[in-house]
Formats: C-alpha cells, sequence, structure tokens
C-alpha cells in the first residue's frame, strides 16, 4: 500500500473559512481527512472541507478534453486530445478577436478557486495578453453592503477582529448566519465565548438559523426587504430619547440633521416610529423601541450587519441605515463596538497575483453610471463592464440594449455559471445563442453541459497555491498538493500556458515558475519571513497584540487618520451620491420598497417572498452531489406551518413552487424556524428541468430575478412564488 503521509492544505472555494486539512495519502490516494489540532488558534475544518474526499473522487469527475456532439445543454459529448481541444480554442478566440473584437469574447469567472494563482486569474491574464475581453461587475454575496461601505466610510476594510466580540456587552446579528455560512474560521467559536461569558446575543432574521438557535437569546423575525424600516425606527427611538450619541456625530460625521430631518417626517411628513415600522416589517413596535433603548445603552455594541439582507431590490439601503446606526451610538472604532459596512479587517490582504497586466478593452472607457468613481477604494468602476445579472440580456440584445458589446463567445472558468446566477431559463435561452462556449470544469455541472469544448480541471488537492483568510483573520495557508492530477486534468494556469503559444502569446509565464510566483506572493505580504518553513508546516498563524478594530486610528487621531470618503468622515449624508441625482440611491439611507417585495401588486398572485440562504453541506454549488453532505440536510423549500396549512401540505410532501420565471419540484421542510409569509431554499442546487419546464434540481435560481438594485446589489432575496403540492 506504500508509505502513509499526512499534508497540509486548505479548502479554496468561496466557504466563509479557510481552514487547515491535514491529508492523509496511502499509495498516491486520499484515505482520511483530518483538520487542525496543532497550536491555537485552531484552524478547525468544517463537514465540507472533511468531506472533500468524495468529491476528488466523484463519479463525475470529468477524465479528459472533451468537445459537445449533442445540442447545446444535452450533455452529449466526446473525447478527444488536449491538443485538438486548445487548437480549437485557440482557432475560436482568434475568430472572434478578428470577425467582432475582443470586446465580444465574454469572461465569465467565478468563486470556485480563490487561491493566488488557480482560478478566474490565471484565465484573466491569458485574454489579456490576447488583447483583452468583457467581464462582468458586481458580486452576488456583497456587491450592496460594498456599495453602502463605500459610501459611508470609504473603504471596505471595516470589520474588526473577532475576538473584539468579547469586549462587547450586545451583539446583534443581523441577517447574519456564521454557523453555515462560517465568516472567517473561528466566528463561531467566538460566539460560543461570548454566550458563555453572558453577553446578550440577538438575531434578527426571518429565519430561525443555526447560528440563532445556538448562539443568540432572542430571536427577531422580519419580512425579507424591510429590515431599513426597522433600522430607521430604532434610529427614530434614540432621536426621540435623546440616546445618540451627539459628541460621536459632531466629531466624526457627516450628514446626521439631514438624516434626522428624514427619520422625524420633516422630508416627507412621514415620522419612522415604531408604529410606522411594525406595519411593514411585521416586528412588534415595542421590540423596536426596546432593541433600540438596549443597543444605543449597551456601550460598547456590536451590531452586525450581514450581507444575506443586502441581496435585494434596494439592498444598499439595508447597510447605509446599518452603518448609520451604528454612528449614531458611538460604536466605531472602539473596542467592544463594530462600524458595519463591508466587514473585511486588516489582515485580509489578498495573497493575489502580482496585476501587472491590465485588460485592454477597459483602458481609457469612462466610468459607469451610479458608481462612486470618485473614491480611491472604487474597484473598477468602468462602464465596459457588464452586470452580472445582465449577462444574458446583454447575450441576447447586446449594443442594441444599450450594452458594451456584442457577446458571441463564452469563456467560463471556476464558475458553474448557469446555476449561479439569477433566472436560469432565460440563462439557457442566451447560452444557447453563443457562437461559442468554452468552459474549464472539474465535474459534469449543468453549465459544463453547454460547452463545445470542455476542458478538465484538477482540484486543489492536486495541485499547490497559497491562500490568506477569507476575512480578516490573522494567518495564511500554503496549499500543499496531496496527489497527483487525476487522469488527464490539468490546472488552469498549465492550460493557460499550453494555449498560450497558439494565440501568439510567448510570454504567459513570465519567465517564472508556478513555485516561483508563489514565492512572490508570499513575500508581498510581509508577513512570511521563510518561504521555505511556510511550505513545509503549511501555515503561519500571526501573533498579535491587542484585537485589530477597524478605525480606531480615525477616532483617536482624527487629524492623521481621516476617513478615506472625499470628506474625511464618516458620511451619513453622502455628496458623492447626491450627485447621482437619482432618487433611488439617495444620500442618505431611506426606506425604500421594492419590486417583488411583500406589498407589490403581484403578490396577489404570488404571495410568499422567497429567500435564497446557504445551505448547511453546500459551499454554492461547488460541494452539491456529495453523499455524505447529502446525508446530512438533504435540499428542501422551508415553509411555515400556517402557510402549509393553508395549501394542505405535510412535511416531506413534494411541493411545486413556482413564478412566472420558472418551477421548481421539490420536498417541503414544514417549520417553525421560518416566518409566514416566507419560503427558503438553500442556493447551490444543481437544475435539472425535464420536458415539462419543471426543474427537478431543487435550484433557487430557477425562480429569482435577472435585476440588480440602483447600486448594483443582486436581488436574490427579492422574489415572489407561489408554492403548491405537486
Amino acid at each position: 500500500m506504500g508509505e502513509r503521509e499526512a499534508i497540509i492544505t486548505s479548502c479554496s472555494h468561496d466557504c466563509g473559512g479557510r481552514c487547515i486539512l491535514k491529508v492523509h495519502v496511502r499509495g498516491g490516494k486520499i484515505t482520511a481527512i483530518e483538520t487542525d489540532d496543532g497550536e491555537e488558534p485552531q484552524l478547525r475544518a468544517c463537514l465540507r472541507g472533511r468531506a472533500y474526499r468524495q468529491r476528488v473522487y466523484a463519479p463525475d469527475r470529468l477524465k479528459y478534453p472533451m468537445k459537445r456532439t449533442g445540442a447545446r445543454g444535452e450533455g452529449r459529448f466526446e473525447k478527444i486530445s488536449w491538443n485538438e481541444a486548445l487548437d480549437t480554442v485557440a482557432r475560436e478566440l482568434i475568430r472572434v478577436k478578428n470577425t467582432y473584437g475582443n470586446a465580444s469574447i465574454l469572461l465569465l469567472g467565478g468563486s470556485g478557486s480563490q487561491a493566488a494563482l488557480h482560478g478566474v486569474v490565471a484565465v484573466e491574464q491569458l485574454l489579456a495578453k490576447f488583447g483583452g475581453y468583457t467581464r462582468t461587475w458586481s458580486t452576488p454575496s456583497f456587491e450592496g453592503a460594498l456599495f453602502a461601505s463605500m459610501a459611508t466610510y470609504g473603504t471596505m476594510t471595516t470589520g474588526s477582529a473577532r475576538e473584539d466580540l468579547l469586549n462587547s456587552h450586545m451583539i446583534i446579528m443581523w441577517g447574519w448566519n456564521p454557523a453555515v455560512a462560517i465568516w472567517d474560521t473561528n466566528t463561531a467559536l467566538t460566539l460560543a465565548k461570548a454566550k458563555e461569558k453572558g453577553i446578550k446575543v440577538v438575531s434578527i432574521d426571518p429565519r430561525l438559523t443555526e447560528s440563532t438557535a445556538v448562539f443568540a437569546t432572542e430571536w427577531i423575525p422580519i419580512r425579507p426587504g424591510t429590515d431599513s424600516a426597522m433600522l430607521l425606527a430604532m434610529a427614530y427611538v434614540l432621536i426621540k430619547h435623546g440616546l445618540q450619541d451627539q459628541k460621536f456625530l459632531d466629531n466624526y460625521t457627516v450628514g446626521f440633521d439631514e438624516f434626522r430631518g428624514y427619520v422625524i417626517g420633516m422630508e416627507d411628513g412621514i415620522p419612522k416610529t415604531p408604529i410606522w415600522a411594525e406595519k411593514i416589517t411585521g416586528v412588534p413596535r415595542a421590540t423596536i423601541e426596546r432593541l433600540a433603548v438596549e443597543y444605543a445603552t449597551a456601550k460598547p455594541a456590536a451590531l452586525i450587519p450581514g450581507w444575506g439582507p443586502a441581496r435585494g431590490a434596494m439592498g444598499e439601503q439595508f447597510s447605509r441605515a446599518a452603518n448609520t446606526l451604528i454612528a449614531m451610538t458611538g460604536n466605531v472604532g472602539k473596542e467592544g463596538g463594530y462600524a458595519g459596512g463591508f466587514m473585511r479587517a486588516f489582515h485580509s490582504r489578498e495573497m493575489g497575483m502580482p496585476r501587472g497586466v491590465h485588460n485592454p478593452v477597459e483602458q481609457g472607457t469612462p466610468p459607469r453610471r451610479n458608481s462612486l468613481y470618485k473614491l480611491r477604494g472604487a474597484a473598477s468602476p468602468t462602464n465596459a463592464r457588464i452586470h452580472g445579472v445582465k449577462v444574458y440580456d446583454a447575450i441576447l440584445r447586446g449594443r442594441t440594449g444599450d450594452y458594451p458589446c456584442d457577446p458571441k463567445l463564452a469563456y467560463i472558468v471556476a464558475c458553474n455559471f448557469l446555476n449561479s446566477y439569477p433566472n436560469v431559463n432565460k440563462g439557457i435561452t442566451a447560452f444557447k445563442s453563443l457562437e461559442f462556449i468554452i468552459i474549464h470544469e472539474q465535474r459534469m455541472t449543468p453549465t459544463a453541459k453547454f460547452a463545445d469544448i470542455l476542458l478538465p480541471v484538477n482540484t486543489f488537492m492536486e495541485r499547490e497555491d497559497v491562500i490568506s483568510p477569507w476575512l480578516g483573520s490573522p494567518y495564511y495557508l500554503y496549499m500543499n498538493r496531496a496527489i497527483d492530477p487525476m487522469y488527464e486534468s490539468k490546472s488552469d494556469r498549465d492550460i493557460c500556458a499550453e494555449l498560450a503559444p497558439r494565440l501568439g502569446i510567448t510570454d504567459y509565464r513570465e519567465g517564472r515558475t508556478d513555485q516561483e510566483w508563489l514565492k512572490i506572493v508570499a513575500e508581498r505580504t510581509g508577513d512570511i519571513p521563510n518561504f521555505t518553513d511556510f511550505k513545509e508546516k503549511g501555515v503561519v498563524k500571526l501573533k498579535e497584540g491587542r484585537p485589530f478594530v477597524a478605525f480606531r486610528g480615525q477616532i483617536e487621531n482624527p487629524i492623521d487618520y481621516p476617513f478615506l470618503t472625499l470628506s474625511g468622515k464618516i458620511e451619513i449624508y453622502c455628496e458623492h451620491l447626491a450627485e447621482m441625482d437619482d432618487a433611488r440611491i439617495p444620500p442618505i439611507a431611506k426606506y425604500l420598497p421594492t419590486p417583488e417585495g411583500y406589498d407589490d401588486p403581484l403578490s396577489e398572485k404570488y404571495p410568499l417572498q422567497l429567500l435564497t440562504t446557504h445551505h448547511k453541506p453546500a459551499t454554492h454549488g461547488t460541494m452539491e452531489k456529495i453523499p455524505w453532505l447529502d446525508e446530512v440536510e438533504p435540499r428542501r423549500v422551508w415553509i411555515n406551518s400556517r402557510d402549509a396549512e393553508a395549501r394542505g401540505i405535510s412535511d416531506s410532501d413534494e411541493v411545486l413552487i413556482f413564478n412566472d420565471r420558472g418551477r421548481v419540484l421539490i420536498q417541503a421542510k414544514v417549520t417553525e424556524r421560518i416566518m409566514p409569509g416566507v419560503v427558503s431554499i438553500g442556493h447551490g442546487g444543481w437544475f435539472d428541468i425535464d420536458e415539462q419546464g419543471i426543474d427537478r434540481g431543487g435550484c433557487a435560481n430557477t425562480l429569482t430575478p435577472s435585476e440588480h438594485s440602483p447600486g448594483g446589489a443582486w436581488a436574490t432575496n427579492t422574489a415572489l412564488v407561489e408554492v403548491r403540492k405537486a
């Protein structure tokens, strides 16, 4: 059998954690996966990482390059050689470039690999050297929170070290479920310690999540899309009782008077009272008033605005309102407080490749409308990109639809795109209209079935890379290769290196090996003094003094450390937003009713609000169809017993959940853990649409809209549906 060895690596998929995996290998095969049992803090993996052996050896692993033989989406392919595959890819790229221009090459990259070398970055570098490409902007997880963070604070770096939560007197988890979504490896451990310490934890969420059940002392259910109304009502309570930290507001913020005028009703004649908010949110007025007083007087207190409520049709308003309430209580830059915002912390520096190659298609293009382009940290505001949820519309309408290009070829890497993006049926129509599709993939996903050329990519167990924590813990991980690449699979980077000379590119690797690049990436952090030792141990855990607190410097020394906004202060009123002159993105946080909200006239036809949440055994669609994980929690639609009874639905019944975009057949989970009027499907299920147009794979995006908020937030938690017994 050979000698058994334990190899240290880490997951690189888009999970909220970065954990140590101890991979036991014998005779070139993985026999078991354990996790960190070394020095504190231990970076212990969840069930997804520990089940990864079944994914490596999944029966649907792609073994060799293939070309399509049937219709798009049928999944009929035949084996070809790597030479034929790469020759075909090169020929098509050159044809599209010469016929339509580089902008017609659409790169659709995802978060299937978030390490430094392998994933979409490899193809970005190739296509940039080829003359450019069109890519998307916005991220499904956090675009609303990011927009609000930049508008309020001028930066993404707004999070504090998790350990600082133990200095809080109160923690509010608002749409935040770190027991499932992880949010840095030891977040759940810190919350458990907070509970043991007697710190009050309140959870505001339409669902009684695992985090709520384990850590919280109180659950407050709220209608999806109405969170900003409750936050405004809490602000009203503070103003009414004089509980705002006026000294903090005067010293560190701009625009509170404008916000106060809106809240008390001077702008529109509607005071944003708890009575007003109760009718909108479903949260009792007494609960709103009590929570507001508790939060304002706890000092310090941590309100953590999760990204879930920001994934809505007006998602940035939730995050802006949360940031404002946090500033009103003076909890920014203080130990035990929390600034909200995007919530990246100091040590979340990306371990990425040096960006020496820029996309020629984007050079010299003006900023897109409604972008925060004046801010130093604004991320690529070019109008040459397409918003992610509008890709299908852009493919179908191109420049006639006011998009920057006419997409003809899609190059897809590290992403099960059709499954992960909203409005699956529209996506299928769009993909069938493309002239050519190239896909790097590891398994036969629903998107892979639409490829013209399908290239097998190896997993992170079969290559080497480096990775940093998701949001902010002080450590770095070296991803040692555990086994040799299986079958004929290659890394994204090796595929691009072999494709490059076929495209006339001679300097793709720029004269360096992967190991040399990894050493450069590691050294750029400034935290890894010995690369050889880093590779051998697989981890560098940094020893910190006191926990990092975002904006500590700005609060303690505002002259030398201004905020990165245009005013140098926290912007409750954002002049940059005012310049946009768009009522849907007001300069102060407001409650703006949403299309497909609870009070939309469409609710007469589709009366239930759909949430698309993180599924406990899943990392988006990456860990789908893994038997060990499927046993943990089968994919179901959550429905409240009151709604189920009205429809004659019992637990485990097959039900049809539907709207004008699609139909999904799935089993019901009848539960009191979700509020009436709301249903929930964990996203990531692989769609499987039958001859009748019914998705039997449980894909939430069969039902979600391909629309976005004015600031770019995805509307994946803003959809109306109906459910009936099948």
